[in-house]
């Protein structure tokens, strides 16, 4: 089972605070775990919002939103993607996790199997051929 972890943005975050060498020494041992037991699979921290944009879609239209965003609890500012035998797993490694005042989200990330008859063979196998291209590139 994956899942992705979403660790929530903040004011300093927002603000472009980068962590302190501490800070980054005790996520860089985590991580290090994570890989050492084959549970991360990525992991990256993302720029402040007000580098960012969104795009919306309403029919044919498309509207693009340059940031900051200001809803602080839309804000992501890193993500894990993880590979884990279970939801409790997971939960147990992110329980280790190096935060403190935060509440992280875990997502389970569907499989193809989730969409039942719905994925046809057809389907299926483009699945299949996008996702080793693109394990290719990395």
């Amino acid at each position: 089972m994956r899942f992705m972890v979403i660790v929530p943005g903040n004011a300093d975050t927002e603000a472009g605070v980068m962590p302190s060498t501490a800070q980054l020494e005790e996520m860089t041992a985590y991580n290090q775990e994570l890989v050492k037991a084959g549970v991360m699979l990525a992991g990256d921290g993302l720029h402040p919002t007000s580098k960012g944009a969104r795009v919306r879609f309403d029919g044919t239209q498309r509207t693009v939103i340059d940031g900051p965003f200001t809803e602080a609890k839309e804000i992501i500012a890193g993500y894990w993607v993880w590979e884990c035998a279970s939801r409790d797993e997971a939960i147990e490694w992110l329980k280790r996790a190096p935060f403190d005042g935060e509440e992280i989200e875990l997502r389970q990330i569907f499989e193809a199997d989730d969409f039942g008859d719905e994925l046809t063979p057809e389907l299926r196998a483009a699945e299949d051929e996008m996702r080793q291209q693109v394990e290719q590139r990395s």
